[in-house]
């Protein structure tokens, strides 16, 4: 089993910038891919991100040119830099996780692992 645990979401003006966190605990020598997903005010939870266990990432293209996805393996962590955002970024962001390499990376059937989610506020 393996928890996920997001940080660094709060309240940020419209162009500013904001880091978010996931700290992976348990058997996480299982972790795959990690991925960010956002479910905004009345949305359906889409994808945002997605860094493989190679280093290989996806955007979404709402987000292209402005988020970043890393991880640290050795601290088992997930990071997402987002800049220049924008009122409409804001969600609460969710940090997941997969055991197994698949394709659908961009699908939330892909995670195994959910984190309880941060939120983002951008205001105008």
């Amino acid at each position: 089993q393996v928890e996920l645990v997001e940080s660094g979401g709060g309240l940020v003006q419209a162009g500013g910038s904001l880091r978010l966190s996931c700290a992976a605990s348990g058997s996480t020598f299982s972790i795959s891919a990690i991925a960010w997903f956002r479910q905004g005010p009345g949305k359906e939870r889409e994808f945002v991100a997605v860094i493989r266990r190679s280093g290989v990432t996806s955007y979404a293209d709402s987000v292209k040119g402005r988020f970043t996805i890393a991880r640290d393996n050795a601290k088992i962590t997930g990071y997402l830099q987002m800049d220049s955002l924008k009122p409409e970024d804001t969600a609460v962001y969710f940090c997941a996780a997969s055991r197994f390499i698949r394709t659908y990376v961009m699908y939330a059937d892909a995670y195994d692992f959910w984190g309880q989610g941060t939120q983002v506020t951008v205001s105008s």
